[in-house]
């Protein structure tokens, strides 16, 4: 189970080994991408809060990266955060997800990227339930339910 020092230590010391490597052009994400999920996952934009269905289903399921299909969060790890976004308090497995530090917007956050093609996700907080303790902020259009 991750918990706020093991994304700190990832976010400034370096990442998980990813299972797999996606690189595509900006052309070839284009191509396959409608435009709102280009813009969320390749240009690190963020939806509108309360824009999905998925903040309040809670159905059993997986959830892979709507850019490459890497498995991310199983919907076991799936609460109502009241954000807006959906949110998980764990990923799939410990290699799922990449951290980076962000400091845009006066804030200081951790931004998550699928760490198999780097697509933009979201950012993780600490302020999640227990025993984690973590918040996974995700952009529903960076998801795809599986």
């Amino acid at each position: 189970m991750l918990h706020w020092n093991n994304i700190l230590s990832f976010a400034e010391k370096g990442n998980p080994t990813p299972p797999d490597s996606v690189v595509r052009s900006d052309r070839e994400w284009r191509e396959q991408l409608s435009e709102e999920e280009y813009r969320v996952t390749r240009q690190h934009g963020t939806e509108r809060p309360h824009s999905s269905d998925m903040c309040v289903s809670f159905e059993p399921g997986r959830y892979a990266c709507v850019c490459c299909d890497n498995l991310l969060f199983d919907a076991g790890e799936k609460f109502d955060s009241g954000t807006g976004w959906p949110s998980f308090t764990q990923p799939a497995t410990v290699e799922a997800i990449s951290y980076h530090l962000d400091n845009t917007y006066g804030m200081q956050r951790v931004e998550t990227r699928c760490n198999v093609c780097d697509a933009h996700l979201g950012h993780v907080f600490p302020d999640g339930p227990p025993p984690g303790g973590l918040r996974y902020c995700i952009n529903a259009v960076a998801l795809k339910k599986i």
